[in-house]
């Protein structure tokens, strides 16, 4: 037998495909050792290591990550308080029923098709979001001087902002408050901006730090951007006076300072979507510009659809279409387009007067069991006689409460109570019941006690 066909016979049918694949692309004769041939690339994956095999294992988010520690315990008492989603007195996600009714509506209709959205997203949600935010009678809405532009939740939408003030806007520096949500500097940075921050919470009154907010702003360099909270400030659950608001608005306007809100909270901080929007009002009606981002992940309970949106306020409607312009060149590169689904939810409950009514009923009764909780846990507190002023806990609103507690005791409510909460002691006042508040605060009063 010729030398070759013995060695064709003898190896494997996976051998024979790549000394046939390493002809096709060499054009060489099969004597090429095909084994050689593959080593030469770099990225080979048939031997050697990884060529990802630097990369270190990243830390968990430190606010998910305080979920996927609560999943491993099996302890049957206990307490998830990190997480910023709403749960029921059963602690127990919930779907509002309007929602459901809007998702039904949306699924029996028979004419709707799953194309893509525009590059700005769905056209009726847009404006029914910046109605919603600025007002139905808004003179900026009525003078086209709004551009809106449906993103991915609150995030994208401050993602989408970012990108666009770091190529567009002459001033790169934003001034976040200490402490804010953590993603915030992450967003801005990757965005292109420089961050730097202002004081706000006062660790001692466990309130607003007014003093040192006006002190900072007023040494900002002028024309700098800053990130206000809309309201339920993330995470202190502090929020300026409308006074102070008034002081904050007259300060940023003398100096030329960029209002960038982030308005995740609309209507479930006091329950009244009109008095959440009043510190972006105030902003809008001087004729100013600024921008605003917004989800509906808590409002409507749409969490995991992903929805929100980002307007930009100008000074004239030319200007308006021309940021609109450029807004569409930083999401066409990011994500292309958004998602349909969640939008249209929004959009059907928003244009309806009905759907509207029972959304905001809904929504109060959510503000409302958080208030209640507020209240449950600072009476349970004052009951056992616990060392400390606890009146934070119900002048502080939203959802998040910043307690108080060092990293030291949040560890031990952790090792002692099954109690999971950020190491900062921010607990989600919506992860709370009648049946947990007791056990909540037995940990603190304990930990107050016993650690420094």
């Amino acid at each position: 037998m010729h030398p070759q066909a013995t060695s064709a016979s003898s190896s494997s049918p996976s051998d024979r495909r790549l000394s046939a694949l390493v002809r096709h692309l060499t054009g060489s004769s099969p004597e090429i050792d095909s084994q050689s041939f593959l080593s030469a690339s770099p990225t080979s994956g048939f031997h050697g290591h990884s060529v990802f095999s630097h990369i270190v294992l990243a830390p968990e988010d430190p606010i998910l990550g305080v979920t996927v520690a609560y999943n491993k315990d099996p302890s049957p008492v206990k307490l998830n308080l990190g997480v910023g989603a709403y749960r029921t007195e059963e602690g127990k996600p919930l779907v509002l029923n309007v929602v459901r009714k809007a998702e039904q509506m949306l699924v029996n209709d028979r004419s709707r098709v799953k194309e893509y959205l525009p590059i700005v997203g769905l056209a009726e949600f847009n404006k029914l979001s910046a109605k919603l935010i600025l007002g139905a009678e808004s003179p900026a809405i009525r003078e086209n001087r709004v551009t809106t532009v449906q993103c991915l939740s609150g995030t994208g939408s401050l993602r989408v902002g970012a990108e666009f003030l770091a190529k567009h806007y002459h001033q790169r520096t934003i001034y976040i408050p200490q402490p804010t949500w953590g993603n915030h500097p992450k967003v801005f940075t990757l965005a292109g901006l420089s961050v730097k921050t202002y004081r706000y919470y006062d660790p001692v009154t466990r309130g607003l730090n007014f003093q040192g907010l006006l002190e900072d702003l007023g040494s900002a360099s002028s024309g700098a951007i800053v990130l206000l909270h809309a309201c339920a400030h993330n995470p202190t659950g502090v929020d300026p006076t409308f006074q102070q608001w008034e002081q904050i608005r007259q300060l940023m306007r003398t100096k030329g300072l960029l209002p960038f809100f982030d308005s995740a909270y609309q209507g479930f901080a006091s329950g009244s979507l009109d008095a959440d929007a009043q510190s972006v009002l105030m902003f809008v009606a001087d004729g100013g510009e600024c921008l605003v981002a917004q989800s509906y992940a808590k409002n409507m309970g749409l969490y995991g659809e992903r929805v929100g949106a980002l307007s930009i306020v100008c000074r004239a409607a030319d200007v308006a279409s021309k940021v609109e312009s450029q807004l569409k060149l930083v999401i066409r590169p990011m994500y292309s387009n958004p998602p349909i689904h969640g939008a249209s939810i929004v959009a059907v409950i928003l244009k309806d007067r009905n759907m509207y009514n029972e959304w905001t009923i809904e929504l109060k009764a959510m503000a409302d069991r958080i208030i209640s909780m507020r209240q449950q846990l600072f009476d349970a507190l004052r009951a056992r006689g616990t060392p400390g002023d606890w009146s934070h806990i119900i002048k502080q609103i939203g959802m998040f409460t910043f307690t108080g507690l060092n990293k030291e005791q949040v560890a031990f409510m952790t090792k002692e109570y099954h109690i999971y909460m950020t190491s900062d002691g921010r607990i989600s006042m919506a992860g709370l019941s009648l049946k947990t508040v007791p056990h909540l605060a037995d940990a603190i009063h304990v930990a107050v006690t016993r650690v420094v």
